[in-house]
Order: C-alpha cells, then sequence, then structure tokens
C-alpha cells in the first residue's frame, strides 16, 4: 500500500471528510517549496486521488493534521483493508498506547486473560479442522 492509500486510509479512520482533511491542511499554511505557495484545494484533491505526486514537504503537516507520527505514513504496522480492520486497528493501537499505563499487575490479567482465550480458539479451529477432515472422509 502506498502513502496516499494510508493516508485516505487514516483520513477515514479519524471519520474526516476529505474536505475536512483539505481545510485543517490549509489552515497549518504549509508551503511547497516548488511555488512558495499553499496547496490549492485542487491541489490537495489531486494528491488525494492519485493524480497529483504527493509533494514530500506535506508529510509533516499531513501527519499533524492526522494525529499520527510521519513514521506511520511509512510503515505497514497498521492493517489497511477493510472495514473491519479499521475499526480493529484503531481499537487495538489505543490499547496499546494505552497499556503503558497500565500496572504490571493488570497487564499481567490482561496477558493471562488473553493467553486463555487464545487457547479456547485454537481448541476450536482444531476441533473444526479434525470435524471437517471426518466429513471428508466419510463416504
Amino acid at each position: 500500500m502506498d502513502i496516499v492509500e494510508k493516508i485516505n486510509y487514516l483520513i477515514k479512520e479519524k471519520a474526516l471528510t476529505k474536505r475536512e482533511f483539505m481545510y485543517q491542511l490549509q489552515q497549518l499554511e504549509p508551503k511547497l517549496k516548488t511555488t512558495g505557495n499553499i496547496p490549492s484545494e485542487q491541489t490537495i484533491y489531486g494528491y488525494l486521488n492519485g493524480k497529483r505526486e504527493l509533494k514530500v514537504e506535506l508529510i509533516p503537516y499531513i501527519a499533524e493534521v492526522l494525529g499520527v507520527p510521519e513514521q506511520a505514513l511509512f510503515n505497514s504496522d497498521i492493517e489497511y483493508a477493510s472495514e473491519y480492520n479499521i475499526y480493529l486497528s484503531k481499537e487495538i493501537r489505543e490499547i496499546l498506547d494505552l497499556l503503558a499505563y497500565a500496572p504490571k499487575s493488570v497487564r499481567e490479567e490482561i496477558h493471562s486473560l488473553l493467553l486463555e482465550i487464545k487457547k479456547v480458539s485454537d481448541k476450536n479451529i482444531m476441533s473444526l479442522k479434525t470435524h471437517s477432515k471426518e466429513r471428508r472422509q466419510t463416504p
């Protein structure tokens, strides 16, 4: 996934419209090196729609509007696929950020609980696989 797709993903995740994003970006007054001007609405839409090449000098401003570190626009730590992943990845990132504030005993309890859930899930998956295999072998 390229950077423009990630930007559009994060715009959607932040429940912004492209117009709201464009307005917030322009409010930061990013100036293009080539012209010395703030990108126009049409230019920003061109970036977001992949019709224009995104200018690297806009990255810090885009990251600020989206409330993410600049590196988040370049790495693939976040899943970008479906509505489910949008919800899931945002929720998981929020939980991970909040874990830093949890006392050790709470983190240990969460860890233990998640291991139990995984164990039950793995057991259910194995049961389904066994059942499916048995059904295929029955004449």
